[in-house]
């Protein structure tokens, strides 16, 4: 999560031999990574471990993860100008993601966060209402 902020591509490259010399074999990123997210370093730890992998020439022994990222609550512009967690956004993260860390397919790829209002971070208090553009297309698909 911080190779790219706390992290230099080094420190992420000696992480990682150590973690697979060890045995582990999961790596996961996303798109937003590093954190704090910003502007100038998302994709940074996408693209440190896309550069290991090219270096080691091992990835069908590691299962990697990623993820794509919703809207922010904040409106904060992430990595991609539109963030909508639609066909053509979340198509468009996995080919930057796939690019990033040099490979041709990920093992396993999720939603960072939902795009809709929900509970998050200690906030309370979520009233459901069928405006939301996920429940509009589950309502949709369902009826």
């Amino acid at each position: 999560m911080t190779f790219g902020e706390q992290n230099s591509e080094a420190d992420a490259h000696a992480q990682l031999d150590y973690a697979v010399a060890q045995g582990i074999n999961l790596i996961d990123v996303a798109e937003m990574y590093p954190v704090p997210p910003r502007p100038e370093t998302q994709g940074l730890t996408e693209t440190y471990v896309g550069n290991w992998l090219a270096k080691h020439g091992s990835r069908e022994k590691l299962i990697i993860a990623s993820k794509v990222s919703g809207p922010s609550r904040n409106n904060d512009k992430g990595i991609r100008p539109d963030q909508a967690l639609d066909r053509k956004n979340i198509r468009e993260a996995l080919h930057d993601s796939l690019k990033r860390l040099q490979t041709d397919y990920l093992d396993l790829y999720q939603v960072h966060w939902p795009q809709r209002p929900t509970n998050c971070f200690g906030k309370l208090g979520y009233s459901w209402t069928d405006s939301a553009p996920a429940v509009r297309c589950w309502i949709r698909w369902t009826h």
